[in-house]
């Protein structure tokens, strides 16, 4: 459980990103971003991995490029879900915002490790 917490939270500060430096992308406050984050981690959870599996084929004709695409919907699924959360600018807009938010849990899975903790690596000679 705190390990989807974390991810929400980090899924929240990369929508807060996103919001920043996408034009087309608002979120109306503080409550709703942290509702995006959750609601977008339950998506991410229960919904994609269905879309992930139907649109297999697609994603193994494109070499996994695709999965952007399914991320950007997954995305745009939030944002349709959510009042205050307002996505304004078409595909392209949702796109930008989702490898905001994918580079922000991906540098977030780097540091925090698979386990959800927080992992110290030191590398002794």
């Amino acid at each position: 459980m705190t390990a989807f917490l974390l991810r929400a939270l980090v899924s929240a500060l990369g929508l807060w990103a996103a919001t920043r430096w996408v034009p087309g992308i608002r979120i109306d406050n503080a409550e709703t971003l942290i509702l995006a984050g959750l609601l977008l981690g339950v998506v991410n959870a229960i919904v994609r991995p269905v879309v992930i599996l139907l649109t297999l084929p697609l994603t193994v004709l494109t070499l996994g490029i695709f999965l952007l695409v399914v991320n950007t919907a997954m995305l745009a699924l939030v944002a349709w879900i959510l009042p205050g959360f307002h996505l304004t600018g078409g595909f392209w807009t949702a796109f930008q915002a989702a490898l905001i938010v994918w580079l922000a849990g991906w540098l977030a899975s780097w540091l925090i490790g698979p386990k959800g903790r927080i992992e110290i690596h030191i590398h002794r000679p």
